[in-house]
């Protein structure tokens, strides 16, 4: 089995909903967020500080926020990778607006029956390692 990698139609496809969601996340338009994730008990949702398991989990935090809260945030890169025709990962550097502080989010987008949907997503900051001890 080959799996093409980048088909472009499929970048363009996933890049477009990355942005979506981008847009329904600096205006704080909740339904929209709540469209991206696929609605299944396997969809995963590890925030700043929060874990989220399952699409019901995903959707009372983003209901329980101050529905005037914005993330107000400027995309410093994006990296969108995909893999075959259903299936792709988009991965972001962001910085909030007034802040020195570098953040990360990645997405793991699958293309399902009601279009691409966010499978499992990650956002943390940039900070200084911890060293594990063995």
């Amino acid at each position: 089995m080959t799996l093409e990698i980048n088909i472009p139609e499929i970048v363009q496809e996933v890049t477009t909903a990355f942005h979506r969601y981008e847009a329904a996340l600096n205006s704080n338009d909740v339904a929209t967020l709540d469209a991206l994730f696929w609605d299944s008990p396997h969809t995963l949702r590890y925030g700043i500080g929060e874990q989220l398991y399952g699409h019901d989990q995903i959707a009372a935090f983003r209901s329980g926020r101050d529905p005037k809260f914005v993330v107000d945030r400027e995309l410093l890169r994006l990296w969108v990778v995909t893999y075959g025709r259903d299936f792709g990962t988009a991965n972001c550097e962001f910085r909030r607006h007034g802040s020195q502080r570098l953040g990360r989010q990645s997405h793991t987008w699958m293309r399902t029956a009601n279009g691409w949907r966010i499978v499992a997503a990650h956002v943390s900051f940039q900070g200084d390692a911890t060293p594990m001890k063995a």
